[in-house]
């Protein structure tokens, strides 16, 4: 993973952690899990390419689905909190 990736992968992480932890605190739990589950996808996203990078093809390829389904479920959740 070059410089500015980590770099990138850091910021939208730390991000998504920031406001799940926001809105814990003004508890608002809709919005922090679907803060979370963005986190998690990002999280998993980005372990995948750094799996991948070191050769660990199976690794990479077990964190891109986790990555994908937390994906869909941050869709879901998203699609809850719109609908009420």
């Amino acid at each position: 993973m070059k410089k500015y990736e980590r770099a990138i992968s850091l910021i939208l992480v730390a991000g998504a952690s920031l406001t799940a932890l926001f809105f814990i605190v003004k508890q608002n739990m809709e919005a922090a899990i679907l803060a979370m589950t963005i986190m998690f996808t990002f999280t998993n996203f980005f372990r995948s390419r750094t799996f991948k990078e070191k050769g660990h093809e199976k690794e990479a390829k077990w964190m891109q689905r986790m990555s994908m389904i937390f994906a869909v479920l941050s869709v879901i959740v998203l699609l809850i909190i719109v609908t009420g």
